[in-house]
């Protein structure tokens, strides 16, 4: 059975840290590009980021790539567990939402594009809140 699971959600604190997994079952994870999104209360989602299938690059959507670069959001692969991880750190209460994981195999640098991709996950949910 073919399946993406996220887990590592919950409810944290201004400033705390999430480390947010995407776990495959039924195919090779390091096979495809993995992509993050999240979904704020009522708002449409929005990319947060991808790692390459192609050379494990990682991209940040426009308003996130500040962030990546400061080390706020990494996103990591581990083929041993067929997961890939979206570390968040010092996180704000605007990071709250529905955070989903995507899988596609021809996706790279055109990762935003949600509508191509194969897989995605159920989501978790990540409050930030004090």
């Amino acid at each position: 059975q073919v399946q993406l699971v996220e887990s590592g959600g919950g409810l944290v604190q201004p400033g705390g840290s999430l480390r947010l997994s995407c776990t495959a079952s039924g195919f090779t994870l390091a096979d495809y590009t993995v992509g993050w999104f999240r979904q704020a209360p009522g708002k449409g989602r929005e990319g947060v980021g991808s790692i390459s299938r192609w050379d494990e690059n990682t991209y940040f959507g426009d308003a996130l790539r500040e962030d990546a670069v400061r080390g706020r959001l990494t996103i990591s692969r581990d083929s041993a567990k067929n997961a890939v991880y979206l570390q968040m750190n010092s996180l704000k209460p605007e990071d709250t939402g529905v955070y989903y994981c995507a899988a596609d195999r021809e996706l790279d640098w055109n990762w935003w594009n949600q509508d191509e991709y194969d897989y995605w996950g159920q989501g978790t949910q990540v409050t930030v809140s004090s």
